[in-house]
């Protein structure tokens, strides 16, 4: 608080014009009406005016953002994470948890936790799950560090192993049990991987789903519609952790990229929060009729199983460049809540960036599927793979045989304008 006398008080000496006669050292009421927004006047107990600045929003000031953090578990979880470091995604802290020492050497992660060295003696847990639960337990300590301090968690690993499927769950639990929203986004095992691995990813997916508020499950045998025929192996591998990175990416970037019509971590938590079954779907259109054609291909591009009308709570993000208009903003809401159940929670964001002149990008997170858990049926080694004994289908569609009641083993999806990428899960 700033004392000063009444010369000092002068509209003179904050910018006005001197006064005259009697009013000359004081301070008429329309003279204090003058006076700056951001300075208060108030009187002391002994009659003198004193000065206190008012401190107005200052907007140098590093303002609050959400916090988070992308755990790979496992080898594949590594990749994954590696993958997203490469791709250049921002606002978001890094870690890699193994039990494979060697595999952490090859991390780009600035945040390496080798997990189980009593267990594993940092030598991997070859394929077993158990072990790979047993390490995370050993290490909660560790865990319980890293996931603290956080808003949002993605915990991402490509089940069907043995790290990524023990200790992603023990990793969910403990951030869970922090206060973070927690997000699962892992893969299930191409068919040719084997009925251990298949059967292995069933358990350690359900141990996952009941443990995070939110699951999206990628079924890599899903890739091979999207993949053209000839596609080196290893390129259709970086493809499977490049879809990892589109999950955690399409999420994150609605969170921290601030748009014209701004989407915050709070209107994603609203939706996401227990919700069980996620989808994920980002379309990209350009042309004449790009708002509708990048909507219907977020909504209905290869790797989606079924539509968003059962979908109890919606995200979207539009995003274009300065040549984005108000028609195709509202020719994509037309499109997404049109689908949607009337009693949906849609939130609405638009971002407008230059680089993306000429192209319209639609991302939707749509949860809250009224749809049967995902269950290993029949005995531990039971119907759960894929090209098993079906048996009662988690799908609305049916069961069948081949597919076990595995989501994705229904039928293929729909295409769409546009490019786009859809992962889906099922609750």
């Amino acid at each position: 608080m700033y004392v000063a006398s009444s010369s000092m008080l002068t509209p003179t000496a904050l910018g006005g014009s001197a006064p005259t006669g009697r009013r000359a050292g004081k301070l008429s009421s329309r003279a204090e009406a003058t006076l700056p927004i951001a300075t208060k006047l108030r009187r002391s107990t002994n009659g003198r005016r004193t000065v206190a600045p008012v401190r107005a929003m200052a907007f140098s000031d590093p303002m609050p953002e959400a916090r988070i953090k992308v755990i790979g578990c496992g080898g594949g979880g590594g990749n994954a994470v590696n993958r997203m470091i490469n791709s250049g995604l921002q606002g978001v802290e890094f870690w890699s948890l193994n039990t494979d020492a060697q595999a952490l050497v090859q991390s780009q992660a600035d945040n390496r936790l080798q997990i189980g060295k009593q267990v594993t003696r940092g030598l991997g847990t070859g394929g077993n799950p158990e072990l790979g639960q047993r390490s995370a337990e050993e290490s909660k300590d560790m865990i319980m560090e890293a996931v603290q301090g956080a808003d949002l968690v993605f915990i991402t690993a490509g089940m069907g192993g043995g790290t990524g499927s023990g200790s992603a769950p023990v990793v969910a639990r403990l951030s869970r049990e922090a206060g973070n929203l927690t997000v699962g986004v892992v893969t299930y095992p191409f068919t040719f991987e084997g009925r251990r691995r298949i059967n292995q990813a069933a358990e350690a997916i359900e141990a996952l789903r009941q443990n995070v508020d939110t699951l999206i499950v990628i079924p890599n045998d899903r890739l091979l519609d999207v993949v053209e025929e000839g596609t080196p192996l290893q390129e259709a591998f970086l493809l499977a952790d490049d879809v990892l990175r589109q999950g955690v990416q399409g999420i994150s970037d609605i969170i921290t990229v601030a748009g014209l019509v701004n989407v915050d971590f709070a209107d994603v938590k609203a939706v996401m929060n227990n919700s069980g079954t996620a989808m994920l779907g980002v379309g990209v259109a350009s042309g004449k009729n790009r708002a509708e054609e990048a909507a219907l291909a977020a909504i209905s591009a290869p790797l989606i199983e079924h539509s968003i009308e059962r979908a109890t709570g919606i995200v979207y993000n539009i995003t274009g460049g300065s040549d984005m208009t108000l028609q195709e903003v509202n020719a994509v809401s037309e499109v997404v809540t049109s689908l949607a159940d009337p009693s949906a929670n849609v939130i609405f964001g638009a971002v407008v960036d230059e680089k993306y002149n000429g192209e319209i990008h639609v991302t939707i997170i749509a949860t809250g599927f009224a749809t049967p858990g995902f269950k290993v049926h029949g005995s531990k080694q039971g119907g759960a793979a894929a090209g098993g004994q079906g048996a009662a289908s988690s799908t609305p569609s049916g069961g069948g045989s081949g597919g076990g009641g595995l989501p994705w083993n229904n039928g293929g999806g729909g295409g769409g304008g546009g490019r786009g990428g859809f992962l889906d899960s099922r609750r």
